[in-house]
């Protein structure tokens, strides 16, 4: 229900492998985080093949998902600010080692 603006964003982004984008296709997030969170318990891969907990976070942290996703916690508005935050800070942390 979101405009094209709103969803086709930056801090609407991530790099997936296409069988992942395939079967998350029109899921809402608080589905597949919910899911992605489940797998890491029963160990049974939906969305990729992380099934750890702690490698899931590493994941998140990685690809700057505030770790609030991982209670499906977030509306989306306050999801893309918290992640823009983020992706900001990754970035001046890059820079600051160059």
């Amino acid at each position: 229900g979101y405009t094209k603006g709103k969803y086709n964003q930056i801090a609407n982004f991530a790099i997936t492998q296409s069988e992942i984008n395939i079967a998350i296709n029109d899921k809402p997030p608080e589905k597949y985080f919910k899911d992605l969170v489940e797998q890491t318990l029963t160990k049974s891969p939906k969305y990729g093949g992380i099934i750890d907990l702690d490698e899931l976070r590493e994941n998140f942290r990685i690809n700057c998902i505030p770790l609030e996703m991982l209670e499906c916690a977030m509306e989306y508005e306050p999801f893309l600010e918290e992640r823009r935050k983020l992706m900001a800070a990754r970035m001046r942390e890059y820079y600051q080692v160059l």
